[in-house]
């Protein structure tokens, strides 16, 4: 039996945690992890009390709105944003953590990423935001794209 790597470990369970999204554009999952402790996790839909986009539509879809733009016209948060939040509610430290997440952080995700102290960033899918890169870079946050996992791996 092969053991995955933290890495692969950590970005499955994000995969599983995007299956909760309920956005219709693409489903997002995330986690936080502090010394190999997942102390946080995150997907992305609409801002809790609001109906979900699945249920509503899409308003995106319905301004036609380009991927990677005017992040602002979404009833939605990110998975990122999400992950975050719920540290900042529990009073968790950031300080030194990494980032797992299923698609590429957007440049708004990214500035609360560093400015958290999280370290380290970890995605699969990309996104149209190369800023969002640049400020990790910047920023000496060590952020890497990895293949999707096999998740159905023979055991």
């Amino acid at each position: 039996m092969d053991r995955p790597s933290w890495d692969e470990y950590f970005i499955e369970i994000a995969q599983n945690v995007a299956k909760r999204s309920t956005c219709l554009r693409r489903k997002v999952g995330c986690i936080i992890v502090k010394n190999k402790k997942i102390i946080s996790t995150g997907y992305n839909g609409a801002v809790s009390g609001l109906i979900h986009c699945n249920e509503r539509g899409c308003l995106r879809d319905k301004m036609n709105i380009l991927p990677g733009k005017s992040q602002e016209l979404c009833w939605g948060l990110h998975a990122e944003q999400n992950a975050l939040l719920f540290t900042i509610t529990h009073g968790v430290s950031l300080s030194n953590a990494a980032l797992y997440c299923t698609h590429q952080p957007c440049i708004l995700c990214a500035k609360m990423i560093v400015q958290a102290g999280i370290k380290k960033v970890i995605f699969c899918g990309s996104y149209p935001d190369k800023l969002a890169l640049d400020i990790f870079h910047e920023a000496n946050v060590k952020s890497q794209q990895v293949d999707l996992p096999l998740l159905k791996k023979k055991i």
